[in-house]
């Protein structure tokens, strides 16, 4: 898969509005001990941490899901926004962990059991631990170069991805569907490139890709699954059972436009002065690209109707890889079997894809793969993630 031109400055860890949230009470220690690992129990009905503070530095948080829905985790700025740290996708009764680099001062946590609706908040302090947070001397060098590399990385496919969005809503708008669906796959794949990015903008990630099956009562769908239904049509067996109704050309216009302003302001926070990633936010990144696949490529269930996952699928392998590529360099010197490991499990997906296509070519319909096809993509997948996992961990090592 073709690599973009890597230069310039470095994400920060942007918004998710988690508001109105049942409060959570820890009844464990208040500080963490063992140099900053934590451990945390989401329920149904409750977030318990085992403790509600500790010293600054990389902080590790073990969150297992003793509930019975899939949970998410977070680790808030005091605003309730930005979004310092996050893991996904924790099925009942696994443990995933959570790895970052905390400065001192004052946050939130939050689990949010069932992936939806508001979140479960309670108070974290981080202590000052009296040394500095982050690496020193020519690894912290090599860290500011892979951010800055990584930053220019997320600006260039967020501006293909304006460009290639405008030419998308004004096909759709004029009723030219062919173009329109032409443009749909190929535009997208900038999207899912950098969606870790995105989706730290927490207000801009539902706007722009929500799926029907995600959406809350009450909530109005916007973005390109809206329009992606419009465009492949549903039979009433693949919609509920009652005939798909077409958009007005009104309606239409309203859904481009939306989608045009929201990508534009995308675009605008990723260019805003200070933007930055931290390098152990893109070695989570990565890891959550490769979530990305086995939740929702993996299945079918992101392009339910155009079956376009195989573009999506292979544009979180290309931005998994292009964030562990700008960390290389310190992962080879800490772990050399890590870095070996990596690119040759990255190579052996690509190939995998290759099989099926490409972006530039374009791939065939995800509908038209085998079962047996689909599990060995899966077993790959998950032969990648396995190592990627430990990413952060090795980076953030002192």
């Amino acid at each position: 898969m073709p690599r973009l031109r890597l230069i310039a400055p470095a994400v920060p860890v942007l918004a998710l509005a988690l508001t109105a949230c049942v409060p959570n009470s820890p009844t464990a220690s208040s500080s963490a001990t063992g140099g900053g690992a934590l451990t945390v129990s989401s329920t149904a009905d409750a977030c318990t941490l085992s403790a509600t503070s500790a010293p600054s530095g990389t902080l590790t948080f073990t969150v297992t899901n003793d509930g019975s829905q899939t949970t998410e985790f977070y680790l808030l700025a005091a605003d309730g926004l930005r979004i310092v740290a996050e893991v996904e996708n924790i099925g009942p009764g696994l443990s995933r962990d959570l790895v970052a680099q905390v400065a001192p001062g004052s946050y939130l946590t939050a689990c949010k059991p069932g992936m939806v609706g508001d979140g479960i908040r309670a108070s974290f302090t981080v202590t000052d631990s009296g040394t500095p947070v982050g690496p020193t001397g020519d690894v912290a060098a090599q860290l500011t170069a892979a951010e800055a590399s990584y930053v220019a990385y997320v600006k260039d496919q967020v501006g293909s991805l304006i460009t290639g969005t405008k030419a998308f809503a004004a096909a759709y708008t004029a009723g030219d569907d062919t173009t329109a669906r032409s443009l749909y796959a190929s535009t997208r794949v900038h999207w899912e490139r950098v969606e870790p990015v995105a989706e730290s903008f927490g207000d801009l990630d539902p706007l722009l890709d929500l799926r029907e099956a995600d959406l809350e009562a009450g909530q109005t769908w916007t973005g390109w699954h809206l329009i992606e239904k419009d465009l492949w049509q549903p039979t009433p067996a693949a919609n509920g059972g009652v005939a798909y109704t077409p958009l007005t050309a009104e309606q239409r216009t309203t859904a481009a436009n939306d989608l045009v302003a929201h990508t534009q302001e995308l675009l605008d926070r990723v260019n805003a002065p200070g933007f930055t990633v931290a390098a152990f936010a893109i070695s989570n990144g990565a890891k959550e690209l490769l979530d990305e696949v086995a939740t929702g490529k993996v299945t079918g269930e992101e392009e339910a109707w155009s079956h376009t996952d195989l573009w999506d699928f292979a544009a979180n392998v290309d931005g998994a890889k292009v964030a562990y590529e700008v960390l290389a360099d310190v992962v080879k010197e800490k772990d050399p079997q890590l870095a070996s490991t990596l690119d040759t499990r990255f190579a052996a997906l690509a190939t995998q894809l290759a099989a099926y296509g490409s972006i530039e070519s374009g791939f065939v319909t995800y509908d038209t793969l085998t079962p047996d096809q689909v599990r060995a993509l899966a077993a790959d997948v998950d032969a990648l993630a396995e190592p990627l996992s430990t990413l952060t961990a090795t980076v953030t090592s002192a």
